[in-house]
C-alpha cells in the first residue's frame, strides 16, 4: 500500500535516482580503494615498528571519552539557560554558538594559548598585579580537554536548544498552569525533549574528539598525550614509518566504525543552524540569576579565545604578514581550494540528496546515504594517507597530484554535513508538493530550477558556506601534502609556530578567523538573495 501511494504522490525521477546511486557506488569504489592501499601497505610491509598502539588507543579514548562527557554537560547548562532567556543579542549568542561547528580548531588553540600560556593574559596579569605566574593549562590532556569542550560544548548547546525550541506550546502552557518549578519543568519537560538526542550527539563528539588533529597537535605537549590521529600524521611526515602508520590507520578506521555501528541505533540529531524561537517561559529570580550566570560564563568562554586571537593578531605582526608573498600565496591557495571543494561538494551532495528524497523505501534510501558516513569511518588523516599510498603506488608524482587530492578529500570530508542540511528540506519539499508537481507534469530540471532551488537558497549557501570554511580550516588533509610551493593558511600558520615566529603565526590566525566567520555569515544571505532573484 506504501509503494501504490508512493507512486500516486511521487513524480518519477529515475535520472535523479539512477545518478545517486551512480555517485554512491563511485563514492564506495573511492573509499574502498583507499582502505586497499593501506590494507595493501600492511600486507607488503616488512619490518616492525616500536608505536606503542595500545598506549595511543587509550589516550585517544581517554580524551576523547572526557571530551563527549564534559561537552553534554556544558552543551545542556547553555541549551537550558540560553532557552529560558529573552534579551537584547540572543540571536547574535545562538549564531556565535552555531560558528563553533566551523571555527577552525587551531585558531582556537591558538587563543587559548595567548591566554593561558605561559606568556599568556593570565600570567600578564598575576605578573603585573601580584608577582606570581601560574604553570599553564593550556598544554597537555587539560589544554586538549578545554579547547574541545570550547567547540563542541557550543555545538552542542546549539543542536540542544533546538530540541528544546521544538517542544509543543501546548505542553509549556500546561506547564505553566500547573505552576512547575524550574527543576520540575526540566524533569518532566526538558529531559524528554533532551535525552532522545543525547546518545548520538554524545557519538558525534566522540568521533569528532577521536579523529581531532590540530587541537592535539598544538597543545598535546609531546608524545604523552599523542592521539591516533597526529601519530599517523608523526609516522608519514616525520619517521616516514609507513608500517606504523598503517597499523595506526586500521585501529581509528575499526574504532571509528563501531562506534558508527553503535550511534546508528539511536535517533538522528536535529539540523540547528537557523533561528531560535524566543522564550515564553520565565523562572524565578535566583533561577535566572544562576542561567545568567551560565549563560555568561558559556558565552565569554567561548568568545574570549577568539577575541584574544584577533586582538593579538591585528598588531605589529599584521603588516609583515601582508609584505610576504608566501602568505598571500597560501591565501590564494586556501581560497582556490576552498571554493573548489565547496563547489564539488555542493554537485556532489545534490545529486545524492535530489536522488534521495525522489524514493521513499527505506533500503533505498539508506544505501543512497552511504556516503555520508565517509568522513566518520575514514577521518581526514587517514583519508590522506589512503590517498598518498594510491599516489605513490601509481607512480605519479604527489606535488602534481596533491591539488587535486586535497580538494576530493576535503569534499568527502564536507559532505555529511552538507546531505544532513540539503537532505530534510528536499524530503519536505517532496511531502508537501510532490503530488502538485506530479500533477503538473514538471520536468526534472523545470522541478529543480522552479520548485526546489528557490526554496533552498539558504540552504544551499549554508551548505557551501559549511563547506568552505572546512576547507579554509582544515590541517588533517594538507599536512600530508604540503610543500614549500603548496601550502594553505592553516599549514602556514602551524610552520610559522614551528618556526617560534609567534607575531606571524598569530596575525594568520587572526585573518584566518575573519575569512571564516565572513563566508559562514555572508555566503548563505549571498546565495539566498541570488535564488529569489526575479527571473526574466
Amino acid at each position: 500500500m506504501a509503494g501504490i501511494l508512493t507512486m500516486l504522490t511521487l513524480p518519477r525521477r529515475p535520472i535523479r535516482v539512477a545518478s545517486a546511486a551512480i555517485l554512491t557506488l563511485a563514492i564506495a569504489a573511492l573509499i574502498a580503494a583507499v582502505l586497499w592501499a593501506i590494507l595493501a601497505a600492511a600486507t607488503d610491509a616488512s619490518g616492525g615498528s616500536r608505536i606503542d598502539i595500545a598506549h595511543l588507543l587509550r589516550m585517544t579514548a581517554l580524551q576523547a571519552g572526557l571530551t563527549m562527557v564534559l561537552s553534554l554537560l556544558v552543551g545542556t547548562a547553555l541549551a537550558w539557560a540560553l532557552n529560558r532567556l529573552r534579551f537584547f543579542g540572543r540571536d547574535l549568542v545562538v549564531g556565535l554558538f552555531a560558528a563553533a561547528i566551523v571555527t577552525p580548531g587551531m585558531v582556537v588553540a591558538f587563543g587559548l594559548l595567548s591566554i593561558w600560556g605561559r606568556n599568556g593574559w593570565i600570567n600578564q596579569i598575576a605578573d603585573t598585579l601580584f608577582g606570581i605566574t601560574f604553570d599553564s593549562p593550556a598544554y597537555g590532556l587539560s589544554g586538549i580537554l578545554l579547547a574541545h569542550v570550547v567547540l563542541d560544548g557550543a555545538f552542542a548547546a546549539r543542536i540542544l536548544l533546538a530540541r528544546l525550541d521544538a517542544i509543543p506550546q501546548s505542553r509549556l502552557k500546561m506547564g505553566q498552569s500547573l505552576g512547575l518549578s524550574a527543576w520540575k519543568r526540566f524533569a518532566l519537560i526538558d529531559w524528554p525533549a533532551l535525552r532522545g538526542s543525547l546518545p548520538g550527539l554524545g557519538a558525534i563528539i566522540f568521533l569528532l574528539a577521536f579523529t581531532s588533529f590540530p587541537i592535539v597537535l598544538l597543545l598535546g605537549g609531546g608524545p604523552a598525550n599523542q592521539t591516533l590521529e597526529v601519530a599517523i600524521y608523526t609516522a608519514v611526515r616525520l619517521d616516514f614509518d609507513l608500517v606504523g602508520a598503517v597499523r595506526l590507520a586500521l585501529t581509528q578506521i575499526a574504532v571509528c566504525s563501531l562506534v558508527i555501528v553503535v550511534a546508528s541505533a539511536f535517533s538522528p540529531i536535529p539540523s540547528a543552524l537557523g533561528r531560535s524561537v524566543q522564550p515564553r517561559w520565565r523562572d524565578a529570580a535566583p533561577v535566572r540569576a544562576l542561567q545568567w550566570f551560565t549563560l555568561a560564563l558559556g558565552a565569554i568562554g567561548f568568545a574570549l579565545p577568539l577575541v584574544s586571537v584577533l586582538y593579538d593578531g591585528l598588531g605589529a605582526g599584521l603588516v609583515r604578514v601582508l609584505g610576504q608573498a608566501s602568505f598571500w600565496w597560501s591565501t590564494l591557495t586556501s581560497i582556490s581550494i576552498g571554493a573548489s571543494s565547496a563547489l564539488l561538494t555542493l554537485v556532489l551532495a545534490l545529486v545524492l540528496a535530489l536522488g534521495r528524497s525522489a524514493v521513499e523505501h527505506r533500503v533505498a534510501r539508506t544505501v543512497l546515504n552511504i556516503p555520508a558516513y565517509a568522513y566518520l569511518a575514514v577521518p581526514a588523516v587517514v583519508l590522506s594517507l589512503g590517498f598518498f599510498l594510491l599516489v605513490r603506488a601509481s607512480g605519479v608524482s604527489v606535488s602534481l597530484a596533491a591539488p587535486i587530492v586535497v580538494v576530493i578529500a576535503n569534499s568527502l570530508l564536507s559532505l555529511p554535513f552538507a546531505i544532513a542540511t540539503l537532505g530534510p528540506p528536499l524530503d519536505a519539499i517532496m511531502r508537501t508538493r510532490g503530488k502538485l508537481i506530479r500533477s503538473l507534469g514538471l520536468s526534472g530540471w523545470h522541478q529543480f530550477s522552479r520548485i526546489e532551488y528557490p526554496l533552498l537558497g539558504r540552504d544551499i549557501g549554508l551548505m557551501l558556506a559549511l563547506a568552505f570554511c572546512f576547507s579554509l580550516g582544515d590541517l588533517g588533509v594538507i599536512a600530508l601534502f604540503g610543500t614549500q610551493d603548496f601550502q594553505t593558511l592553516p599549514l602556514l600558520m602551524y610552520r610559522a609556530l614551528g618556526s617560534y615566529k609567534t607575531n606571524d603565526a598569530a596575525a594568520i590566525a587572526a585573518l584566518l578567523l575573519i575569512f571564516t566567520i565572513a563566508a559562514f555569515v555572508g555566503l548563505p544571505r549571498l546565495v539566498e538573495r541570488i535564488a529569489h532573484a526575479p527571473r526574466r
